[in-house]
């Protein structure tokens, strides 16, 4: 800038020109150390030259315009550079923190006036731009924080009004600092905890040494920037480890491994927690550690800092680090870092760039998209009426042309005539290129709408990887407290997955993990017996399968043993004898996703609480997916869930009840089919038809929502198969109308939860449908069934209900197992039983039935025991129905508790066992 003719320069001041040049020096100076801090040594000379001659060139300006401060500045700028060039001294973190802080300090006077006096702050800065005074600072103290800025010594105090906003300043960089190391520890500590595990399965790959140096270099130069020494002294010792290791003069061991990782850990808890939150013993004994794997000793373990047998339920969250060319502070963080922060970090690409965006704007956009796409097919009806208006037009012209032959005598009306045929050719061109223009302009706009509504879509998605990371961390820890050898390998880790679905899948995960490595995976000493190798196979994988996301966890371990399964279902009393020796394989594995069930008879800290299964079944089927689970005896176990690709859009099958659409997930439809009305049979006054071996239940959608049946013209009804693990029903709709893909509107708030209804969606032609809440529909289905409520399936739909026989029971818990054991005691007696799954379920149908007799649990989701047997007991209609609570709970306040909501019976859970539940029924309602 300073070499443009100066034909002007009249017109600036020395101290403009100064500033001038301050700016066009300040934009070589900031790049270029952003660049030293990313060169090797060896390419360091040509670039100092190029920083060199911009200090002298600042120092030429700020003597003309007599800007001492600056002039002293740029003089120590040049002095550490020429000494950086000679090797005199080094170029660590500390002396990059020095440089970019006086060179921040020269960009700021191209916006001072020319007298503007230094200060303290410039006095300590120059003091350390010294080249000697850093060096002496590191050899010093090489664990301790050089200091950055000296207290103020003016006897002269400052306004008070100034010195507030100095302060206030000067907080807020630190938390802004102290914000940017923490997001520095995340990614670094998730490459040293990755890096570290490598090399830990392949201790030969020294190749990972040097990462892991570079991560603990870079956390301890962070954390000496913002002063948190602890994080210094932990990443210190690591680093010194790590370059140990690197010059052959450590061989790092599991053991060794075991008290890095711990290092690691306290990096993490530092980060998260501050410094202040950790003990000083626990520190000292865990840096204490880290410096006897240094000098190759055995570390002693110490209580502050052994891990417990077995880890954390949550795996550790771990951010993963960025793509490459990515900034992996700036990544995550929408305020990018200064140049007084570390230099090496500030290198961004505007192509790079990344913002944080809520959930819930990201879910408001995908709806509008939604509705883009939507409008932009509405443009085709109006396509098409315009192309019908053409052709009513033609056959307009057609009659003006016949009449033309009727009319030629009478030379006005003629004339007339050829007036109108004339505008009406104009407006059939004009129409022909407005369609012409309506038609690419349909086209454009579909395209962009689809291409938006991709590229939303694509926003929610992140790799696999993003959301297992922590996993790595979590087996080896939970192998190593077993005494197993696992290799755990993550496949598929770039597989794009909704951020939400990969929130979820995080427990279920965890628990089929935890479940192989507890349950299926043998110790070496059983493996080397069964002929397998010592050490396990335990693969995570995911991928996009049929327009759905796969993802399996397989192990080469034990397996289940099907007839040991069967003879616990039987012991447990689930089903009889009889019927468990007709099950399949698939139909024994259904049980070990019942809550409570377990195939360990003891209980670890791990698993055998019966806990965990059906905690992934649950997560699983509330994201509308399916869990499997196939065991080859001996060989091992896989488990495989299905998912959406998104919450945001399902694939779904659109049906038509009642002359209203509705739609199905396609992921909870077990099976469609058109059933001739001839092949529906009925038993005990309940309708079913028969699909392979099983028999299926049938029942009318029209009477589950509780719609005005429509007459039945086919002569095949459409059948929508529903499973919820062992038990299916068929529902019946007026017709199928295809599989759309649907994106997912939530309906409004203040409507509480739709019976049957989960969400709503926009369809191609602009109307709404209902999305079937499926769980909800089954509930409900089963309490028609269980009821003997069902209309027929005929022709005629107004069949009449078949009359009940026997005394109505209502049974109440959520708990699958109770149910059936109660309804298999009570049925086994002549009663007629209904169940429903919880307080609300129970609610609704005592409000729509008649009972002689409400049997309930305490403990519900939704409503408990007392809230519904307080509500019957209020009700003037129901008040007189007896009630009866039957809990687990047997303590004397509970039972009061129960009697003055006003149970007539509290009986405790042991009573199936004995004669002393079905003996309260009788002393209540007598025999059936």
């Amino acid at each position: 800038m300073m070499n443009e003719p100066h034909k002007n320069s009249e017109h600036f001041s020395l101290y403009d020109l100064f500033a001038i040049e301050v700016e066009a020096q300040s934009a070589i100076l900031k790049p270029g150390l952003q660049k030293l801090a990313l060169l090797d040594s060896a390419a360091l000379p040509a670039e100092l030259e190029t920083l060199i001659r911009a200090a002298q060139l600042l120092q030429s300006a700020a003597y003309m315009a007599e800007a001492k401060t600056a002039l002293d500045l740029a003089k120590g700028l040049e002095a550490t550079l020429v000494a950086l060039q000679k090797n005199e001294i080094t170029l660590d973190d500390t002396r990059l923190d020095i440089l970019a802080r006086g060179i921040d300090r020269l960009a700021s006077f191209s916006t001072e006036t020319a007298d503007a006096p230094g200060n303290e702050k410039d006095a300590a800065l120059l003091a350390q731009l010294s080249p000697n005074t850093a060096d002496t600072q590191e050899d010093s103290a090489p664990e301790t924080i050089p200091e950055t800025v000296d207290v103020e010594k003016n006897p002269e105090p400052e306004p008070r009004a100034q010195k507030t906003d100095a302060v206030e300043t000067a907080e807020a960089e630190d938390c802004s600092m102290l914000e940017l190391f923490s997001v520095e520890v995340e990614v670094q500590t998730g490459a040293l905890t990755r890096g570290l595990l490598e090399l830990e399965q392949d201790p030969g790959q020294t190749a990972h040494l040097e990462e892991l140096m570079r991560a603990a270099h870079s956390i301890k130069g962070a954390a000496r920037m913002v002063d948190v020494g602890a994080a210094v002294r932990v990443a210190h010792v690591m680093e010194d480890c790590f370059v140990a290791a690197q010059q052959a003069e450590l061989n790092l061991n599991e053991n060794h491994i075991d008290v890095l990782l711990k290092g690691v850990d306290m990096l993490s808890r530092i980060a998260s927690e501050g410094s202040a939150a950790i003990p000083a013993e626990t520190l000292d004994a865990l840096v204490e550690q880290l410096n006897a794997v240094l000098h190759n000793q055995t570390p002693e373990p110490s209580p502050a800092t052994t891990k417990t047998a077995a880890p954390a339920e949550k795996p550790p969250a771990i951010t993963p680090p960025p793509a490459a060319g990515t900034n992996p502070i700036s990544a995550d963080k929408s305020e990018p870092p200064t140049t007084a922060g570390k230099p090496r970090a500030a290198k961004k690409s505007p192509a790079d760039s990344a913002i944080r965006v809520s959930a819930e704007n990201l879910n408001r956009l995908m709806g509008l998209a939604g509705e883009v796409q939507v409008i932009s097919q509405g443009l085709q009806p109006l396509n098409d009426s315009l192309l019908h208006l053409k052709h009513h037009q033609a056959e307009v012209i057609t009659l003006l042309d016949k009449l033309g032959n009727v009319v030629q005598g009478d030379d006005y009306v003629y004339g007339l005539l050829t007036d109108a045929q004339q505008k009406m050719s104009g407006c059939r061109e004009l129409l022909t290129g407005q369609l012409s223009e309506l038609d690419e302009y349909e086209c454009q706009s579909q395209g962009l709408a689809k291409r938006l509504n991709s590229e939303v879509i694509s926003s929610r998605m992140r790799p696999f990887m993003d959301g297992v990371q922590g996993f790595q961390r979590m087996v080896r820890d939970v192998a190593r407290s077993l005494g197993k050898n696992v290799n755990f390998v993550i496949r598929g880790q770039n597989t794009p997955v909704d951020r939400e679905i990969l929130e979820k899948i995080e427990a279920p995960l965890n628990h089929l993990l935890r479940n192989a490595l507890d349950h299926g995976i043998e110790d070496p000493a059983q493996r080397q017996q069964a002929g397998k190798p010592e050490q396990a196979s335990l693969i995570l994988e995911a991928q996009h399968s049929a327009g759905m996301l796969s993802i399996s966890v397989k192990d080469d371990g034990r397996g289940i043993e099907l007839e040991q399964l069967r003879e616990k279902i039987i012991r447990k009393k689930l089903v009889s004898e009889k019927m468990a020796a007709e099950m399949m394989e698939s139909e024994l594995m259904e049980f070990l996703f019942l809550p409570g069930f377990s195939t360990r008879d003891e209980v670890t800290e791990i698993s055998g609480r019966g806990v965990g299964l059906d905690v992934v079944h649950s997560v699983v089927q509330e994201m509308r997916g399916v869990v499997r689970a196939v065991s080859d005896p001996g060989r091992g176990m896989r488990f495989h869930m299905q998912l959406p690709l998104t919450l945001s859009v399902i694939r779904a099958l659109l049906v038509e009840i009642s002359g209203e659409p509705y739609a199905f997930p396609l992921a909870r439809i077990e099976h469609t089919l058109k059933l001739p009305r001839d092949n529906i049979e009925v038993l005990e006054g309940r309708q079913y038809f028969t699909y392979g071996n099983q028999h299926v239940g049938l029942v009318s959608a029209h009477q589950i929502l509780g719609l005005e049946a429509s007459p039945a013209e086919e002569e095949e009804a459409a059948v929508i198969m529903l499973g919820e693990r062992l038990n299916c029903y068929g529902v019946v709709v007026d017709r199928f109308l295809g599989e759309r893909n649907l994106v997912v509107q939530p309906l409004d708030p203040r409507l509480g939860k739709i019976r049957d209804i989960s969400a709503g969606a926009i369809l191609n032609d602009g109307s709404s449908t209902l999305i079937i809440d499926v769980d909800d529909l089954l509930r409900s289905t089963d309490i028609l069934v269980s009821g003997g409520r069902l209309n027929k399936i005929s022709r005629s739909a107004d069949a009449p209900e078949d009359e009940e026989s026997g005394k109505r029971i209502l049974v109440v818990d959520d708990s699958i197992t109770v149910r059936e054991v109660e309804r298999g005691m009570l049925e086994a007696r002549g009663y007629s039983v209904e169940v429903a799954v919880d307080g609300m379920d129970g609610w609704n149908a005592v409000r729509t039935g008649n009972y002689d007799l409400v049997i309930s649990d305490i403990d519900m989701p939704r409503m408990n025991g007392f809230e519904f047997v307080g509500l019957i007991k209020k009700d003037a209609g129901l008040k007189s129905m007896p009630v009866m609570i039957v809990s687990y709970k047997d303590r004397e306040e509970d039972r009061i508790r129960g009697l003055e909501a006003g149970a007539d019976y509290y009986l405790t859970k042991g009573s199936f066992h004995d004669e002393t539940l079905l003996d309260a029924v009788r002393d209540l309602i007598g025999e059936a």
